[in-house]
């Protein structure tokens, strides 16, 4: 209880900050998601090409690394900056990067494998009444391919929210310098080695309640509005 009583208010922060970050990189994942999958549907050889280099790049690549490369390539080498005044911002935003750009091939993979699920008639029969491709990807393909695959999508979205302990490496806080949730933990034990185990299953329940709700709503909304063919 001495725990709780001391560090409660910090814990919540963190999670906070944990929350924060799942947020923004799941909006941005999937709206960047949604542009990769395009590109590699695409009839246009050069946008498939680039969608494929993307996805197996960094599908491929550590997330440290990509972490890493947001905080020392792009703002430490090429000056790109979210908030030149305070660092944290700097940091919490590089970080919402990082995470984006990388989950959204897996976006873009799931989405992909959506789109092929979608009968290859109501496509031929959107071009033959002119839609162009876009508005085919648009009207037609897209909506089914996205209500085939929320199941898919809920996995990805709750990866990407335990993904967010990497943004510890490049020293995500608050601004009263409050780590998210996994360097909060590492904070606690090494103040208090007596009781890890209490802080492990405090965090990993705090982990818990963030990622279940995912799952249920995505039962929940697969069911609701699933294809029926």
């Amino acid at each position: 209880m001495d725990l709780i009583s001391e560090s409660g208010s910090a814990i919540l922060t963190s999670f906070g900050l944990t929350l924060r970050l799942a947020f923004f990189s799941g909006i941005f994942s999937l709206l960047l998601g949604v542009v990769l999958a395009t590109f590699r549907v695409s009839p246009v050889p050069v946008l498939r090409w680039v969608g494929a280099a993307v996805v197996y790049t960094l599908r491929n690549t550590p997330l440290t690394l990509v972490m890493f490369f947001t905080l020392f390539g792009l703002s430490y080498q090429l000056g790109v900056s979210f908030d030149k005044e305070l660092l944290y911002r700097n940091n919490f935003w590089l970080a919402v990067l990082a995470l984006s750009v990388y989950t959204s091939t897996f976006v873009c993979e799931v989405l992909r494998s959506g789109i092929n699920t979608v009968p290859l008639g109501q496509a031929e029969a959107a071009r033959a009444i002119g839609l162009t491709f876009t508005q085919n990807l648009r009207l037609i393909v897209l909506p089914q391919a996205l209500r085939s695959v929320i199941n898919p999508l809920a996995s990805v979205l709750i990866a990407m929210t335990k993904n967010t302990t990497v943004a510890v490496t490049i020293g995500v806080t608050t601004a009263t310098f409050v780590n998210e949730a996994s360097g909060q933990m590492k904070a606690l034990m090494e103040r208090n080695s007596d009781q890890i185990l209490l802080i492990f299953i405090i965090f990993a329940a705090g982990f818990m309640i963030l990622t279940l709700p995912i799952g249920f709503i995505a039962g929940w909304a697969s069911k609701r509005f699933a294809v029926i063919r």
